[in-house]
């Protein structure tokens, strides 16, 4: 007897939907280059054809290190559309971390953009698990690459024949471009889903919304401007470059409604000396993550750019707060309350949940969490807390509270992390490598404040018996081999580190005399 199946609604269909029914509206915009939803979707399909008839599999990695562009959006999500999942990669990692991303990605097959093709060539030979004839070279040629205008098959614009399903994998966000490998974050189908109806309905997007990429495409911030008018139809407009000029000129050109920007970005936008040359009445949704802002810098957003201003709490692996713009004003200080389909908790160091106003670790629960980190179980884990209901929670590693309401406030970083720029940087990796320097016995990085970045890594170093360190010279020795949002403001020789009665570096009190002023 035929009865009926249980309907699924996926990313790749609904974009499929829009070229059906609304093939003249405009999809993407990026530099001189513009694609209406019909040419969007065709562009789609032909990389997503091409990568099916060239061996790769439903499942398969296949990674991305690329440069902002319209290539770049089409390579990314004709990965989806061919059922395959992504890889993003960032360019401001070192050769040696891309590499090593690759290769722990079991990536195979790489597309990699001219300005970046030197993080692959300077590894030399082959790259993890990518195949000789599958490193893809859009925008330039070069012996052991395949051209990407010729690898396509251009004029294969039909869907493609893939059964996709809920527990696919559609992505791997790395963690951080650190020293080492850092772990996988694998995001679902309907993980992807959930975070595009989710920040629609929060970010109040509609079908007319036009949506302003500001960071890189390989971020997962990113994605706020991407998936949400995706799933509508939407309008996004693409910085190639983000500089203030441009940001100014692309919201009043293209009447720009929503953008996501780190705070540094809002910061050196009101600095431009023709801000108030600019028609920026258009702006309805500002959304700010990756780091605080200040009270003045807040203030200031609210009286030149508009009141449409939201403000993020989150991680990668899955969970968010959001503060929207009526509550902005009166919550100083707060992140707000999770974002539709989340729950959170507040933890005690036992897993005992915490009433409103307690402090402990923040844990948050709901359909946008990751499936877990890549060939990484021990991991995943360690992370996860069981509610009195049996559900998984996710620990974040931050320290809040909730006031009585249920607004959410961020205390400390259990995990030490530095926000610099929105980037995560975590100050283990730094530390191992500055510790790999002849002259150095010791180290700690700390987040101290920085009037540009948010914070920014600060290293205390420990010589070595006999050894006088140059402080600038090893900065310098450092920074060359750091990725650059990893890079020393500065660098300090100490007789000794504070250590507690386990032998653990105390960087509370190190970070201290450099916040207390700030605070």
């Amino acid at each position: 007897m035929l009865h009926l199946d249980d309907a699924e609604l996926h990313l790749p269909r609904v974009w499929a939907s829009h070229a059906e029914y609304y093939p003249a509206r405009t999809a993407v915009v990026c530099g001189s280059e513009r694609l209406t939803w019909g040419e969007l979707n065709d562009r789609l399909n032909e990389v997503a054809n091409t990568l099916i008839s060239a061996g790769i599999d439903k499942g398969d990695k296949v990674a991305v290190l690329m440069s902002n562009s319209i290539e770049m959006f089409v390579i990314m999500y004709g990965i989806s559309k061919a059922g395959a999942c992504m890889v993003p990669i960032s360019g401001l990692l070192t050769a040696e971390q891309v590499a090593g991303l690759v290769d722990d990605s079991d990536a195979r097959m790489l597309f990699v953009s001219a300005s970046l093709r030197h993080l692959v060539e300077s590894s030399g030979g082959r790259i993890g698990k990518v195949g000789d004839d599958k490193r893809i070279a859009v925008g330039f040629e070069a012996e052991g690459w395949q051209a990407f205008d010729g690898w396509l098959d251009a004029g294969r614009t039909q869907n493609p024949a893939v059964d996709y399903r809920m527990d696919d994998e559609f992505n791997i966000i790395y963690s951080s471009g650190t020293t080492g490998v850092p772990k996988g974050i694998v995001q679902t189908h309907k993980a992807r889903l959930h975070w595009s109806y989710s920040n629609a309905v929060e970010m109040r997007f509609t079908r007319n919304s036009v949506a302003l990429a500001t960071t890189s495409l390989y971020s997962n911030g990113t994605w706020f401007m991407l998936l949400p008018p995706m799933l509508l139809g939407a309008t996004i407009v693409i910085m190639e470059q983000f500089s203030p000029a441009s940001l100014l000129e692309l919201i009043a050109k293209e009447r720009v409604t929503h953008t996501f920007m780190v705070p540094t970005q809002f910061i050196t936008a009101l600095e431009h000396p023709e801000f108030d040359d600019y028609d920026l009445s258009s702006l309805e949704t500002m959304v700010s993550a990756g780091s605080p802002l200040r009270a003045d810098t807040k203030e200031e957003i609210l009286e030149r750019m508009g009141p449409g201003l939201y403000e993020l709490y989150g991680f990668s692996e899955g969970f968010a707060t959001i503060i929207r713009p009526e509550e902005v004003r009166d919550r100083t200080g707060s992140v707000g309350t999770p974002v539709l389909g989340f729950e959170l908790a507040i933890l005690d160091d036992d897993g005992k949940r915490l009433a409103r106003g307690e402090v402990g670790e923040i844990a948050g629960y709901g359909k946008g969490l990751m499936k877990g980190y890549y060939k990484r179980p021990e991991a995943t884990a360690e992370l996860i807390w069981k509610d009195a209901e049996g559900r998984s929670f996710l620990r974040s590693g931050d320290v809040g509270k909730l006031d009585d309401d249920g607004f959410l406030y961020i205390l400390d970083r259990k995990k030490d992390m530095i926000v610099s720029g929105g980037f995560n940087v975590f100050p283990k990796d730094i530390e191992a490598l500055v510790g790999r320097h002849e002259d150095v016995s010791d180290v700690a990085v700390i987040g101290i404040p920085h009037p540009k970045w948010g914070e920014a890594p600060l290293a205390m170093v420990v010589a070595r018996p006999g050894a006088k360190i140059d402080t600038d010279g090893l900065r310098e020795w450092a920074n060359e081999r750091l990725a650059k949002t990893q890079r020393l403001v500065g660098l300090e020789v100490r007789d000794e580190l504070p250590r507690n009665a386990l032998g653990k570096v105390l960087k509370r009190e190190l970070r201290e005399p450099y916040w207390e002023d700030a605070s």
